[in-house]
């Protein structure tokens, strides 16, 4: 039987749920919806970033045993705008030893690159990168790829599928592609507002 590293029950805020819902190590789920569902709601419910009621256990820990910081970066959300703090690149990884930038088009001079001087697909890129760092053992990827031609697309993708594989990762991924929820999804789940239903 396949271990379950995520387990939702019963998960609501004050406008969406409430869903309950089981993702094995290992495992990637895509997540569609109309505009206004409530997709980026509930994983910012889920990364413990929003208000909510209900439970969300990590490897059968609930969240109100580990602290937010922690739990944060051990289910890590990848929004479809990352935020950036500090002015340069490199400020926001530690060290300069990122395995992942490579593979996502860049080399190791972008850690000096001004924060401002960034297009909307290279944050996307760097932001992945930078959670990919903390070693999360669930990601939670929303429009991972929304900003992104199709070669970059191909290499989140393909990092994404890599690190899963690698670590036994459960994700969640947000995609208004049908043809990309079919490449990296192995189940498909539509949400509205009162409903998580699974779909072929």
């Amino acid at each position: 039987m396949a271990d379950s590293r995520l387990v939702i029950k019963d998960l609501r805020t004050l406008q969406i749920g409430p869903y309950s819902l089981t993702i094995n190590a290992g495992e990637c789920i895509s997540l569609r919806g109309p505009s206004g569902s409530g997709k980026s709601l509930l994983l910012r419910a889920i990364a413990d970033m929003d208000p909510h009621q209900g439970q969300v256990l990590l490897d059968n820990m609930p969240y109100q045993h580990i602290p937010a910081p922690v739990w944060r970066k051990k289910v890590c959300l990848v929004p479809v705008e990352s935020q950036w703090w500090h002015d340069t690149v490199g400020a926001h990884f530690s060290g300069d030893d990122c395995p992942y930038l490579e593979a996502l088009g860049f080399d190791k001079n972008v850690l000096g690159w001004q924060i401002n001087r960034l297009s909307s697909g290279e944050k996307q890129r760097l932001a992945l990168a930078r959670a990919l760092m903390n070693k999360p053992q669930v990601l939670l990827l929303d429009e991972a790829t929304a900003s992104l031609d199709r070669k970059n697309t191909d290499a989140v993708e393909q990092i994404v599928k890599q690190y899963q594989q690698e670590t036994g990762a459960a994700i969640i991924w947000v995609s208004h592609d049908d043809s990309q929820v079919d490449r990296v999804g192995s189940r498909h789940y539509f949400l509205t507002p009162t409903q998580l239903k699974e779909v072929a």
